[in-house]
């Protein structure tokens, strides 16, 4: 039941993203054509997923209003794997099964495309002021949708990622790159549903910190299957972070100290969300999703 419900949230997204995906483009077009490659190339598409859930968590109502937020958390996501992708970075030729974007359209063209689709992003977003009630809260919402993709967020960790790379790093460092790398796009998406939804400032604070263990699981997990993982499955070859000289939870610790890493993160987030839904009621596909991202296999 949670796949099959898990599948059609996705095909929403999708529907979502498609609504705003730029239009009425002319001499530009193949920016345009770079842009929606890149956005729609498939994917798990957790970051508006979680957005809408912890919306509806909190009583949100307003389509309109949500769901510009949704599509520009993704477009950001996308735009960070374009560029992740590119020789300078990672330097991968593949993922989701197809070749990146700068294999298609060529490296100045995927520079652009991510490019454009940070700046799109926020274009998107701003879209709600035109039908809220409550310009306020969707203005904090961009603020904090600006805040988890730049320097103090996932831009920083970035910044650090790429700054260490090669060279040995502590269990303080990776963890700060993790936090801001993986976990500031998903607590900036959970966090934005909630100041959207009107929680409280305790809430939205503790929501926060359940999308960082989230985060930090979800990027373990990435860890493990890079090196356990199926091409195939993955979408991407195996053996990356290896072939970067990249530092992970498993380098660090070993594959089986990692394992028990996601599952702590994940059972820790678990626990705080039930405690959350002792005053909001329960969100039952929201507790499985934070559940199958311990035994993912892609």
């Amino acid at each position: 039941m949670f796949a099959l419900t898990f599948k059609y949230k996705v095909s929403q997204v999708e529907e979502i993203l498609r609504r705003f995906l730029p239009s009425d483009v002319t001499q530009q077009r193949v920016i345009a054509e770079a842009m929606e490659y890149a956005l729609m190339g498939g994917g798990k598409r957790l970051r508006p997923i979680f957005m809408a859930e912890v919306y509806e968590l909190f009583g949100g109502t307003q389509e309109d209003e949500i769901q510009p937020f949704m599509a520009a958390i993704e477009m950001i996501h996308s735009y960070s794997l374009v560029h992740d992708d590119l020789p300078a970075m990672d330097n991968d030729d593949y993922r989701r099964g197809r070749e990146t974007t700068h294999k298609v359209y060529g490296e100045a063209m995927g520079i652009l495309a991510g490019d454009a689709l940070l700046n799109y992003a926020f274009e998107t977003a701003c879209k709600a002021f035109e039908t809220t009630q409550d310009p306020a809260k969707v203005g904090r919402a961009v603020r904090t949708l600006a805040e988890g993709a730049g320097l103090y967020g996932m831009l920083g960790g970035q910044v650090v990622d790429v700054a260490m790379e090669g060279k040995p790093l502590t269990e303080k460092q990776i963890d700060f790159i993790y936090r801001l790398k993986t976990g500031a796009l998903i607590e900036t998406a959970m966090k934005v549903g909630a100041i959207l939804a009107g929680a409280s400032d305790e809430q939205v604070e503790t929501i926060g910190r359940i999308a960082m263990d989230i985060g930090m699981a979800f990027q373990i997990r990435d860890d493990v299957l890079d090196v356990e993982g199926d091409t195939e499955k993955i979408g991407k070859p195996v053996g990356s972070d290896e072939k970067n000289g990249k530092c992970t939870y498993v380098t660090l610790f070993g594959l089986e100290e990692a394992k028990k890493k996601v599952e702590e993160y994940s059972d820790r987030a678990l626990l705080a969300f039930t405690i959350l839904e002792e005053d909001t009621g329960r969100n039952e596909f929201l507790e499985e999703l934070i559940v199958a991202l311990i035994a993912r296999e892609r």
